[in-house]
């Protein structure tokens, strides 16, 4: 059994999908379990209209409501020929039940409301999709990840139950696959011991088909993308990118810690674990080969990689009773940051100073500096980027730093990162 994941991208009109069901219909016989993500930007629309519910703005909250439906109608009537197809009646009665909420108490803490609302994006993909599937012929079967994936009980950001996830998809996937050879199921989410749903985090279609991958123990995941495979730099940023064709699980590993956006991050460890390849590849050209990223480690340093990170704040934390930065310190910094749920971008220190990098929109400036306030001095630097380069040269580094002025700088054998300003 192979695992294909779609992304928003790749299901973002009529014309999309009908492209995916063309690559679906090139594994003609073959057993496929398929995660589809939200349509478009569905899921920052669905963001918005949680964030009517729960500030009780019932004239937003159905006004963006019906926008989703206007959009999900249109694309229905594109694909679905018949009239009095079911889909109609299921994809009104899920709307008509979210419309429900605006006139029930919010009794529930607000990441409960997040991932029971926001999730719908991915449920509306996929009957949409397998609708359609089954018009053309498709030997299809829709299924709830509700059914699949346990997870802890949090709603937002949720870890994996795997010994619990495990067994309900050998009980309650596998076991379709004697009846159907394709089966589609949401990417983001999953459900906690309650049977309430969960999120999985941003970006967690790619997780979800590792997850699957891992307890099917599949030969193979795809994830198809509106590129060519992964890139070694962001085109936005970078002329003249090149495809990386292989690279190890390590390696992938490290690019999407230091930001590099085609795989989600938490990916590649299930697969890993069991050895499953994962393919990276294009639905445009769906006949390329895309990445393959696997455990051989050989190509690995053959081309550089770029990573860029920009808004970045610089902030460097110095004690004022003039002590030196040590475990304590250090401990007591840490703690303090946690409680702000910064994420450390880069970090460095000094005899009597530690500084680190985070992102500007993540983080409060003022509310920073009052946490520190009564035993540290606070400096920052805004507006700035920070480079990684995998697998850099001498060439790769003054590429990179024309025009730019160095704030901070760290080398190892097979990785720079450089906080930057423009000059």
């Amino acid at each position: 059994m192979k695992v294909f994941k779609f992304g928003g991208a790749s299901v973002k009109s009529a014309k999309a999908i009908r492209n995916v069901a063309s690559i679906i219909s090139l594994y003609k016989g073959e057993k496929l379990a398929i995660v589809v993500s939200a349509m478009g930007k569905n899921t920052n629309a669905f963001e918005e209209i949680t964030e009517a519910l729960l500030s009780k703005n019932e004239r937003m909250f159905i006004t963006l409501i019906d926008e989703r439906i206007s959009f999900h109608d249109t694309i229905l009537k594109e694909l679905i020929t018949e009239e009095n197809n079911p889909i109609y009646g299921e994809i009104r009665t899920l709307f008509s039940s979210l419309k429900e909420r605006i006139d029930q108490p919010i009794d529930k803490v607000p990441d409960y409301y997040y991932s029971a609302i926001v999730s719908l994006g991915e449920v509306l993909s996929t009957k949409i999709i397998n609708a359609y599937l089954l018009q053309e012929g498709f030997n299809s079967l829709w299924k709830s990840a509700i059914s699949l994936i346990r997870t802890e009980n949090k709603y937002k950001d949720a870890n994996i139950n795997w010994e619990v996830t495990n067994d309900l998809f050998q009980k309650n996937l596998m076991t379709e696959y004697d009846e159907v050879d394709v089966i589609l199921t949401q990417g983001f989410m999953g459900h906690n011991d309650e049977g309430e749903v969960t999120t999985l985090g941003r970006e967690g279609s790619d997780f979800t088909a590792g997850i699957i991958a891992h307890c099917c123990n599949s030969e193979s995941v795809t994830i198809w993308k509106d590129v060519p495979g992964m890139l070694n730099a962001d085109p936005k940023w970078f002329d003249n990118t090149i495809k990386l064709d292989s690279i190890s699980f390590r390696e992938a590993i490290e690019l999407s810690y230091y930001g590099a956006s085609v795989i989600h991050p938490k990916t590649i460890k299930p697969l890993q674990n069991k050895d499953i390849p994962l393919f990276v590849r294009s639905f445009i050209d769906p006949k390329e080969e895309g990445t393959t990223i696997h455990s051989n480690t050989s190509k690995d340093h053959l081309v550089p990689s770029f990573i860029f990170k920009q808004n970045q704040l610089l902030v460097s934390i110095s004690p004022k009773d003039f002590s030196f930065i040590g475990e304590q310190n250090l401990s007591d910094i840490f703690l303090r940051l946690s409680s702000l749920e910064v994420k450390i971008n880069l970090m460095q220190n000094s005899a009597m100073s530690f500084s680190i990098l985070i992102d500007e929109d993540k983080v409060e400036i003022k509310e920073l500096i009052a946490l520190f306030d009564d035993s540290y001095n606070i400096k920052y630097n805004e507006t700035l980027e920070l480079i990684t380069i995998r697998h850099y040269d001498d060439e790769t580094l003054e590429r990179c730093l024309v025009n730019k002025e160095v704030l901070l700088q760290q080398l190892t054998r097979e990785t720079a990162r450089i906080i930057v300003a423009n000059k």
